[in-house]
């Protein structure tokens, strides 16, 4: 039994349960999607922000995309 990405299952399941659905949404191909499910290759930040846009924040692009919690880690406190 191949491990499956259930962030991605979710996200799937969000644009209508087809990866074709969620590749057209975000003008990517559906082989990406293919990638992401089974945990091939992470989702790139750009996409990663796509669908934090396009889904209302439903998922964070922090979520999808573990790299951005590098670039979060480096904000300093306000007023510094």
């Amino acid at each position: 039994m191949k491990l499956k990405s259930k962030i991605i299952e979710d996200l799937i399941e969000h644009f209508g349960g087809t990866q074709e659905n969620l590749a057209t949404a975000l003008k990517i191909s559906q082989g990406t999607v293919t990638g992401w499910l089974n945990m091939k290759h992470g989702v790139s930040e750009l996409n990663a922000q796509k669908i934090e846009k396009l889904t209302n924040g439903k998922f964070k692009a922090i979520d999808l995309c573990p790299r951005l919690a590098e670039i979060e880690k480096l904000k300093t406190p306000s007023g510094n």
